[in-house]
């Protein structure tokens, strides 16, 4: 509920009539533009006939006196110069008691009125009610739209416009009130309001982005303060982009950038491949791991200040399992004949190993020791190159990242 202040007053106007001391009981009062003002004027200790009451006001659009209401017994008001509906007698002409009730009251209303009583034999009576009208303030937060930068700019403004009387606008920053300036401006118009801008300047880096500040507006003719809260936004195009593997077979692209970046994913330029591929928001899956997906992909960053690119290559070895399996067999193959070779030798070498021992103990050597010795480092050397290419793994994926 908006306010309406009072302040009583007691205008005497003493005429000796005997015993009788007249009074005219009126006020000064103040409300809040939209409201709801009652203008007392009420008559005291007199036993004079009251034969009308009459209401008059001077504005800033009319400043002479002018009649607009007549009060007369046993009659209903009326209105002089133009009907106003607003205005409602509140008052009981037979208590002398002549009081206007003035709802949704505007700044034009704002003056003065005169409360007159003409009385029988004495004449007339009066009192002044200034009435004044207080505009609470319309009020605002422009963003100014900063870009990243090394100079002071504007951050934002924050306006109490059309206040009467003039609003007190002012900026809370906390803890980096050093990083800011604060700049306030007034204008006054006509009609007796004011506009009071308060300015928010400094450099707009990464480091304030996103900081919290509040603009407070305060003033005779709001009931409570006002608070504005603000996010201070430096605005910028994405300034790096990553692509980061999330998991075997997706990938996810991450920038900075404010407001935040939108995101594209092509490959070589052209479209993905279908339906291999399932692209939501930043993320990039790989749903079948074939080498119909190897290729350069590329993934864009944008906003409404600029784009940033990165690349991902991707290459499915899906072939290498089944090339080390021909190998294998390869190698088994010439192992075996390698192995019935090395039976066939044995089985001469055996008749004539006692001829050979004779022969070699007089040469003083152990050739049957060096044979044996022999082929079985060749045999072991055959198993073992045939256990390397034993196992393989199916759909082997490699990824390569490149920022551009």
């Amino acid at each position: 509920m908006r306010r309406v202040f009072v302040a009583p007053c007691l205008a005497l106007l003493s005429v000796l009539l005997g015993s009788d001391a007249l009074q005219v009981i009126g006020g000064s009062v103040t409300v809040v533009q939209g409201d709801t003002a009652v203008l007392p004027c009420k008559l005291t200790d007199t036993t004079e006939d009251l034969t009308q009451i009459t209401w008059q006001r001077r504005m800033r659009e009319k400043p002479s006196n002018d009649n607009f209401i007549t009060v007369r017994p046993n009659e209903e008001p009326r209105f002089v110069n133009g009907r106003d509906d607003r205005f409602k007698y509140i008052g009981n002409f037979n208590d002398k008691n002549g009081t206007l009730q003035l709802s949704n009251v505007a700044l034009k209303d704002e003056g003065s009125y005169t409360c007159i009583f003409t009385l029988f034999p004495s004449g007339t009576q009066k009192t002044e009610i200034p009435l004044k009208v207080f505009v609470p303030p319309i009020t605002s937060i422009k963003d100014n739209l900063p870009t990243l930068g090394k100079e002071e700019v504007l951050f934002a403004t924050c306006t109490a416009a059309g206040s009467k009387p003039p609003a007190e606008v002012r900026w809370l920053t906390g803890t980096f009130a050093d990083k800011v300036r604060m700049t306030t401006n007034s204008t006054q118009y006509d009609n007796g309001t004011t506009t009071t801008v308060s300015s928010l300047f400094g450099v707009p880096t990464r480091e304030i982005n996103g900081r919290q500040v509040r603009c407070d507006i305060s003033g005779d003719s709001l009931t409570k303060e006002i608070s504005l809260p603000f996010t201070i936004q430096v605005y910028f195009s994405p300034t790096e982009v990553n692509i980061r593997q999330i998991s075997e077979d997706t990938f996810e692209c991450v920038a900075a950038a404010n407001p935040e970046a939108k995101y594209n994913w092509n490959r070589s330029g052209q479209s993905l491949p279908q339906p291999g591929v399932k692209v939501e928001g930043a993320k990039l899956q790989l749903l079948s791991l074939t080498s119909d997906l190897n290729g350069l992909y590329q993934c864009e960053a944008s906003n409404t200040y600029g784009s940033k690119h990165s690349q991902l290559y991707v290459h499915v070895a899906s072939g290498t399992c089944s090339a080390a399996w021909t190998l294998f067999g390869l190698l088994f193959f010439l192992n075996v004949i390698g192995a019935a070779v090395w039976c066939y030798y044995k089985s001469g070498y055996s008749q004539k190993r006692r001829r050979l021992v004779l022969k070699d103990s007089k040469n003083g050597t152990n050739g049957e020791a060096e044979m044996l010795a022999a082929k079985t480092s060749q045999l072991a050397d055959v198993e073992s190159k045939n256990g390397q290419y034993s196992t393989c793994t199916e759909g082997t994926t490699s990824v390569s990242l490149q920022t551009g």
